[in-house]
């Protein structure tokens, strides 16, 4: 098709709560926070919004911090009565809500669509271990946990930890690799006032760590932290309107793998490689012509493959091109998660990095914008679960 949906909106606004590892606030209040930060950043009022999405929205059993509801939670809220609405957890990636809310306003439904993402992982842990909310129930394995369970692969830590491992005897990548990654998330995060983790991180403190799950260290894991960050997706009709709009040049959705964790090549994190190809095939933009990137962190390995996938380097050279860190720095050929990512900023679940995005390309980033004026940023969210990749550009 010759037509491109994304070509008909913008990200109009940008919006975060406070970001912590246990605020011990009602996460709805972080939400109702972001919402309204992105709301006088888009120069937009509540009346305004038509179009609601979030995810993972409602989910069976204990909520376990991942989300606060759904869009019923949301509209009573909010006080919103949008046209349109969306909250699914299958969608692509943690991007999925923005590209959802995105083809809505392309077919008209709406003009303005708040994109919402929350989580309170870290006060639902301490309530729980206090006893203050129901732990999670018994009752039999279902689903893919019971093919991972019996051999105590109870986490994403392990899972992507075996593909990590198979990434290593395959292609000679390194732990001291991995943890270029790290220690560039932290040197980013120590310019980022709202990141969680902003001490110096040396490589002996990052090989130092404590084992989660061969070979990953503590400091290959992402942050469990509460927070919300919200952006809306408002219709390219409107920019006279909007402070400081940002395009969206296209998008990455195709699913080309089986959506397993281990029955998959192993080569790289699951659910990238189909995003991250299809992206391109919707842009006349090329991986040379992206000046920052914001690639999801959940571990330093999801990271590496986010790397290859877009094809930064080819696969297998992902180590090489990450090793020392000069590439992936502020004043690198491409620098890569300038706030702190999930490693160090914590994790948002992605919306952290969309976040991100548009403040660099604004040129907002103070002590950690990227010089020289950024015109171009890819966004990749997810992997393991189906991932999805996002262009953003300044560009006309």
């Amino acid at each position: 098709m010759t037509k491109r949906f994304e070509h008909d909106v913008v990200l109009s606004g940008i919006g975060k709560s406070a970001v912590g590892r246990r605020l011990d606030r009602d996460p709805l209040a972080l939400v109702r926070d972001a919402a309204e930060v992105a709301l006088a950043d888009a120069g937009l009022t509540m009346a305004d919004i038509d179009g609601l999405s979030t995810a993972p929205g409602p989910l069976p059993g204990p909520p376990m911090g991942y989300t606060v509801g759904g869009i019923e939670v949301l509209t009573e809220l909010l006080g919103v009565r949008p046209t349109w609405f969306a909250a699914s957890p299958e969608t692509m990636g943690h991007a999925g809500p923005i590209i959802d809310g995105a083809l809505a306003v392309s077919a008209g439904l709406c003009r303005h669509v708040l994109s919402i993402r929350a989580t309170w992982e870290g006060t639902h842990r301490r309530l729980l271990a206090e006893g203050e909310l129901p732990a999670p129930g018994g009752g039999r394995v279902t689903g893919r946990a019971q093919w991972h369970s019996p051999f105590g692969a109870m986490s994403p830590a392990n899972w992507i930890a075996m593909q990590a491992t198979n990434h290593m005897a395959t292609y000679g990548t390194t732990k001291e690799q991995l943890g270029a990654l790290a220690l560039n998330a932290r040197a980013n995060a120590a310019r980022n006032p709202d990141a969680i983790y902003r001490d110096p991180l040396t490589m002996d403190d990052y090989l130092g760590a404590r084992l989660v799950s061969t070979p990953f260290g503590l400091y290959d894991c992402d942050v469990p932290c509460d927070g919300a960050v919200a952006v809306i997706i408002s219709s390219v009709d409107t920019i006279a309107d909007l402070r400081a709009p940002v395009r969206l040049d296209a998008v990455g959705t195709a699913m080309t793998e089986r959506f397993s964790w281990d029955q998959g090549t192993m080569e790289h994190e699951p659910m990238v490689a189909g995003p991250a190809e299809h992206l391109w095939t919707r842009t006349d933009l090329t991986p040379a012509d992206v000046d920052v990137a914001q690639l999801y962190d959940g571990f330093t390995f999801n990271c590496l493959s986010w790397l290859e996938a877009l094809g930064f380097c080819e696969v297998g050279d992902g180590g090489p091109f990450v090793e020392g860190g000069d590439r992936i720095a502020l004043d690198g050929e491409l620098p890569l998660n300038t706030s702190g990512g999930q490693l160090s900023e914590g994790r948002l679940h992605g919306f952290g990095l969309v976040h991100e995005a548009v403040v660099q390309l604004r040129g907002d980033g103070d002590e950690r914008q990227v010089p020289g004026s950024p015109e171009v940023c890819v966004v990749s969210t997810g992997g393991g679960h189906p991932g999805g990749a996002l262009l953003l550009t300044t560009l006309a």
